[in-house]
């Protein structure tokens, strides 16, 4: 296989996830189907852990949040080599009693979920996915995932000849500009749970009743390669599902006898701060649990590192001026180092010179992001999880444009570039 096949055969493997994982939920799901096939033990919090020597497990907390560990083969010195993603992306999310019902068409009322960039969500072709928790024929409760997968909705714009000024400026009010657009002539007594209930049975569900849901919006359509050589990537989500697919596969692709985890969190875009997020104590319950002795717990973690691996921004051709000039990183030209003097990122002298070697050596490009000293910066859930852990922490991530848009765009280079730099950092033995 050549170097371009390798390179398709990846793209290819990484749109199918994103078209799979349409919520959180989803991408753990599909998570979760990769790690089993590739012979992942699932653990749950209730059981005892019979961990074994180079043993490989997974555990999901929410079912938004996944973290998956391969324990070290040689005793002695025990580190663990870390990355860490986020699943949740921003969106439009149905709201618990959302229908609306204006001249005779049906809507429903959403919430804006994180930092989104709300204009392009307007005439899009929009599908419903989620979770849904349902009673069954016996009075139980269980919870089912659902996705329409075709467009059900849409946010048609106001016509030019009723906003002259639309194009000089024109903000959204999420309360009453967003409101999507579902159908016409549907009854006065609609009820988005009957239609939910109609979707689960289509799917082979036993259910009979709907009690309720977390349920986002999503545009249809798939994940493209652009450009006349194929250059980018566009697609919805790819912050942050572009680093979780990168996170796994490079798991699953190395070959390494040193103790490898991977955690990929939701609600990052809004501040991390749940009991799925990297604020609360998932990820250090689990810890404690693989080294229940908290000696050992710290040795293995001051040996340890951690990569946060989330998006960067790329320097934009018609907005160059938006990034400081010695720091504009470009698609395909490698992941990205990214760093602030405030602790927005992680990453220190150490981490970084740590990955800069382990890239020459592997011979990839890579490329360091500072935003401009006049512009503030966003975060990742790396300062937060160094924080928890107390372990060396790097903030990496593949360039991209419109982050935060309903479809995002990056290098094509880039996914297999960050794959293969993460697969080496799982196998290479680093101390410092």
């Amino acid at each position: 296989m050549t170097a371009q096949d390798t390179q398709q055969a990846y793209l290819a493997g990484l749109m199918e996830f994103i078209k799979a994982s349409p919520t959180p939920f989803h991408a753990v799901s599909s998570m979760v189907d990769a790690l089993t096939a590739a012979g992942y033990c699932r653990l749950t919090v209730a059981d005892t852990w019979a961990l074994e020597a180079g043993g490989r497990y997974f555990i999901s907390r929410n079912d938004s949040t996944i973290i998956a560990v391969v324990l070290p083969k040689k005793q002695g010195l025990q580190r663990l080599h870390m990355v860490g993603a986020h699943t949740d992306s921003p969106c439009l999310k149905v709201k618990p009693n959302p229908e609306v019902k204006r001249k005779g068409y049906q809507q429903l009322g959403v919430e804006v979920y994180g930092g989104a960039l709300l204009h392009p969500w307007f005439d899009r072709d929009l599908s419903l996915a989620g979770r849904v928790v349902c009673r069954n024929s016996d009075g139980v409760l269980e919870s089912h995932l659902v996705d329409f997968k075709r467009p059900v909705a849409c946010i048609p714009s106001l016509a030019i000849h009723l906003d002259r000024e639309a194009n000089k400026g024109h903000s959204v009010n999420a309360q009453t500009d967003l409101p999507v657009l579902l159908g016409q002539a549907l009854g006065d007594d609609f009820d988005l749970r009957q239609l939910l209930l109609k979707q689960l049975l289509t799917d082979g569900h036993s259910v009979a009743q709907v009690v309720d849901y977390e349920l986002s919006l999503y545009d249809v359509q798939a994940p493209a390669l652009v450009g006349i050589k194929e250059e980018f990537l566009a697609a919805a989500r790819l912050d942050n599902l572009f680093s979780c697919y990168m996170g796994l596969s490079a798991m699953l692709a190395a070959d390494t006898t040193q103790g490898m985890l991977l955690v990929c969190n939701d609600h990052e875009e809004v501040g991390s701060q749940s009991a799925e997020g990297a604020q609360g104590s998932f990820l250090m319950s689990v810890l404690q649990r693989i080294y229940p002795s908290a000696e050992q717990l710290h040795q293995v973690l001051d040996a340890s590192t951690f990569i946060s691996a989330d998006n960067a921004h790329g320097v934009h051709p018609n907005f160059a001026n938006k990034h400081d000039e010695q720091h504009g990183p470009k698609l395909n030209a490698g992941p990205v180092i990214k760093v602030n003097a405030n602790q927005r990122y992680a990453t220190n002298a150490v981490t970084s010179a740590m990955i800069k070697e382990l890239a020459a050596q592997a011979n990839l490009p890579i490329q360091t992001f500072v935003v401009r000293s006049d512009m503030g910066c966003g975060s990742t859930i790396g300062p937060i999880t160094a924080a928890q852990l107390g372990v060396r922490t790097l903030d990496l991530g593949a360039p991209t444009f419109a982050m935060h848009s309903i479809r995002e765009l990056a290098g094509s280079a880039d996914a297999l570039i960050t794959h293969q730099l993460l697969q080496a950092f799982f196998e290479t033995q680093m101390v410092v």
